[in-house]
């Protein structure tokens, strides 16, 4: 019987892939690794690039493409099977892969490479590649005495199935909650294709004449903004704010889960000889010190807080004057927020929706590509894990294959939440000369189409899949002939939402958004008046989403950056007190927030959620290039191409701003672009 995940072709066939095939293909493709392993570290193999990189390289690709696909599917299409075998085999491959880390004779190979008179003519790209692969070996303790390390790979493997632990309990927490509406009155205010798609689910479920809303963000987010009936409002906002914690069972409670990384991240950097975590984590990345990350984030804030005050009073006011609150409560905020935007700019984010139909949304994306990097995007035919997620490929405009991509846009209950780009293959230059084609995922958690009609995005939706196409085109459109290199590997972590965060700007630009736009009923497209209305409000309560991102980045920077407490027992007081801080609007006293915080427990931006910001004011300034030259100027594109999406991380990503850029990041255009300045 053939192994799909063994046989892997220049595309994987998904539909075959059986939970079945994960244990052996494993099994296979570990020993594969294993015995490669043991001949390049052989002391009679001498330390080349040839004798040891390349080997070594062509089998943990083979290897970390299955176990990939495998956890990729985890988080599109879980099931009580698939997650049985994910976690039955977590353990082996977070050892093997430690191991591998920690291989002191594999490490003195290296050394051997670099320490070598050939290591000067390698060329830039591999030289680089030893010296990473040098400074990886050395933070994950191949230096250390026998027993640091034994006890840093314990750790490792408690970290993984931990963070496994954190995302499956915060995805069951999401799913076990449903709240069934049996009176039409209760959802006064919220739009009709809304309680349409509530009505359909409540029929899935088997009720009659009900309406079910669910902790799914298309569900849940329409509620709290539009929903006039508090009650419903408040039982909504403390369930999604209290998920996987201590207000539900035991079993989910992620509390205990964090308690113990926090703990284990403390030890880990004590024993690689840093003072604490934060310290090791800033090592591969832009910001040279915690210090440095506090200072930014604590001059963002400070020049933000006027306009977030600014933003709250008029939330305050308005809910006073207009609408006869006299406190805004956490399950009120959304949809005050809302009700003001609506009688401030005259429109609302429902009206902006009707005008944003998938299909045209996408079709307006793919010009918009392909005018910027003289690429043509196509629907293509391969297979597909779930009916709903189409392959694309990306040419050349003679025809000539770059790259492929599948998106997997629609919420389900077997997918986690959220958005994102990840990969199954990267583009290299293969030691026999050919090509391997990058192949990207892009996923996303969008409402379904209701109602025999197209899916509907709002403004913030078609910004998302912007966004995350951004982080496809660097790794789609990489040049970079390694593949440690090529695409997103080894950028820099506080620089890698750069370009997906660059693409966000043209989902401001009118131009763009003609192109994108169509209407569900009419077919026209965005008015311009409405356009106006919608830039008007561009920047609306910008000072207070600012201060928000900026009140995770501080708790994510302080329970990781403290030379004496590993905060395992006080993280909720360190969110307090940041919260105290920054935050100009209240949260509720049961909220428990870094209990679903899954980028920081499960999702590999611990001491690195600041990222977001930092990045920002790298893609800010970068759009300012294009403001200043042409939106639409084919150099000004090609450039970006040239200097920052092909280059991966050949080069620092400093330098591929600098290239871009002509000089060093300003902090100005995010600023202006955010109106804050």
């Amino acid at each position: 019987m053939t192994n799909p995940l063994i046989e892997q072709g220049e595309l994987l066939n998904w539909p075959a892939i059986e939970t079945a095939h994960i244990t052996p293909a494993l099994d296979v493709l570990l020993d594969e690794a294993k015995q490669v392993l043991a001949r390049v570290v052989d002391e009679k193999v001498e330390a080349t690039w040839e004798n040891v990189v390349d080997p070594l390289e062509e089998a943990l690709t083979r290897l970390s493409r299955a176990w990939s696909a495998v956890g990729h599917l985890t988080g599109v299409m879980d099931s009580p099977a698939l997650r049985e075998a994910y976690n039955e085999n977590l353990p082996r491959m977070t050892q093997f892969y430690i191991e591998l880390s920690q291989n002191e004779a594999l490490f003195h190979k290296y050394e051997a490479i670099r320490s070598s008179s050939a290591f000067e003519k390698l060329d830039a790209g591999r030289k680089r590649i030893i010296e990473r692969e040098l400074r990886d070996f050395r933070l994950s303790g191949a230096a250390l005495a026998p027993e640091p390390k034994a006890r840093l790979m314990t750790l490792g493997q408690e970290d993984a199935a931990l963070s496994q632990k954190f995302s499956e309990n915060l995805l069951d927490a999401t799913n076990a909650f449903a709240l069934d509406v049996g009176d039409a009155h209760e959802l006064d205010g919220i739009p009709a294709d809304i309680v349409e798609m509530y009505a359909e689910a409540a029929r899935a479920a088997g009720l009659e004449s009900k309406w079910r809303i669910t902790l799914q963000i298309p569900s849940y987010l329409p509620a709290v903004q539009y929903a006039n009936n508090a009650a419903l409002r408040e039982k909504l906002h403390k369930a999604y704010s209290t998920r996987a914690s201590e207000f539900g069972p035991k079993e989910k409670d992620n509390t205990p889960l964090i308690g113990q990384l926090l703990k284990n991240r403390h030890e880990e950097a004590k024993l690689l000889g840093y003072k604490n975590y934060a310290e090791v984590s800033l090592v591969p990345k832009m910001a040279e010190t915690p210090a440095a990350v506090e200072a930014f984030l604590t001059e963002l804030a400070q020049k933000a807080r006027p306009k977030a005050l600014a933003d709250w009073q008029e939330v305050q006011d308005y809910a006073r004057d207009k609408l006869g609150l006299k406190n805004v409560n956490p399950w009120d905020s959304a949809w005050v927020s809302e009700s003001l935007r609506r009688a401030k700019y005259a429109y609302s984010d429902h009206e902006v929706k009707r005008y944003f139909t998938l299909p045209a949304v996408f079709n307006g994306l793919f010009r918009l590509v392909e005018k910027l990097f003289d690429v043509r995007i196509v629907e293509d035919k391969g297979p597909v894990w779930q009916e709903d997620v189409k392959l694309w490929k990306i040419t050349r405009p003679d025809g000539s294959l770059i790259a492929r991509f599948y998106t997997d846009l629609y919420a389900r209950a077997s997918k986690r939440g959220g958005a994102w780009m990840d990969s199954d293959t990267s583009y290299c230059v293969l030691p026999d000369g050919s090509v391997r084609t990058p192949v990207a995922y892009l996923v996303c958690n969008f409402s379904r189409p209701v109602g025999g009609k197209p899916a509907l995005l709002t403004h913030d939706e078609v910004a998302t899949l912007f966004h995350e196409f951004g982080h496809g085109l660097h790794h789609m459109l990489s040049r970079v002939p390694q593949a440690q290199l090529s695409g997103i590997n080894g950028v820099e972590w506080d620089a890698v939402e750069m370009p997906s965060q660059f693409m966000e700007n043209w989902t401001w630009n009118y131009e763009t958004l003609k192109t994108l736009s169509s209407h569900v009923d009419t077919g026209e497209p965005l008015p311009k008046e409405l356009f106006d209305k919608m830039l008007a409000a561009k920047n609306f309560q910008s000072g207070m989403f600012c201060l928000r991102q900026i009140e995770f980045a501080l708790f994510d920077m302080r329970i990781h950056d403290d030379d004496d407490n590993d905060h395992s027992a006080d993280f909720q007081q360190v969110l307090d007190a940041v919260r105290k801080e920054v935050a100009v609007v209240p949260a509720a006293p049961y909220s428990r927030f870094a209990q679903s915080f899954g980028h920081i427990f499960a999702g590999g931006y611990s001491a690195g959620y600041y990222s977001y910001k930092w990045a920002e004011v790298l893609s800010a300034d970068a759009f300012s290039a294009f403001e200043e030259e042409g939106l639409f100027n084919p150099d000004t594109g090609r450039r970006w191409l040239d200097e920052v999406l092909s280059r991966g991380s050949s080069r620092d990503a400093i330098e591929n701003f600098r290239a871009f850029r002509g000089r060093d990041p300003s902090i100005e255009p995010l600023l202006r672009l955010s109106g804050i300045a």
